[in-house]
């Protein structure tokens, strides 16, 4: 009996994300189950470029980004449900976010944990619950949709 790994680091989370620096905001998956759940680590650094700007008396990630990076965690679980690596093609695309609090900031030396949870999947369009902590502090919450599209068919809307 084989065990699968569970886990990924940034030369495979490199595979099935197109995004880099500054914008891939995944430094490793510590666990995920298919059609479930994952969850994965941002180490945030006072060398992020954000930092410059948000700001500079006082570092605040942006809550963009955690929201981002969020999203960046459940493109990896639904890549790893599927059973596929993106192509040069192929792109992920918000479709809604909805019901997002923002709890506490996130500033450099914090770990920032994401856990992503499908709520469901229907005519491509994915739901997932989504959660980033900091030491069991929630930092932000919401629920996201996505969808993945060929970047030829970027243009029609989502669900077709």
């Amino acid at each position: 009996m084989t065990t699968e790994n569970k886990t990924m680091d940034i030369c495979e989370i490199k595979a099935y994300l197109p995004h880099r620096y500054p914008l891939l905001l995944v430094d490793r998956v510590i666990s995920f189950e298919e059609n479930k759940s994952i969850t994965a680590i941002k180490n945030v650094t006072v060398n992020e470029e954000f930092f410059n700007g948000h700001f500079p008396h006082k570092p605040v990630m942006p809550g963009v980004l955690m929201v981002e990076a969020l999203a960046q965690t459940a493109a990896l679980l639904s890549f790893k449900t599927m059973g596929v690596k993106p192509d040069e093609n192929s792109v992920v695309y918000f479709v809604g976010i909805d019901n997002t609090r923002f709890k506490r900031p996130v500033g450099p030396g914090d770990q920032l944990k994401m856990d992503v949870e499908i709520l469901r999947v229907s005519r491509g369009i994915w739901k997932y619950k989504a959660t980033a902590s900091v030491d069991g502090q929630v930092a932000v919450e919401t629920e996201l949709m996505c969808t993945i599209r060929n970047a030829a068919d970027a243009s029609k809307p989502a669900g077709q």
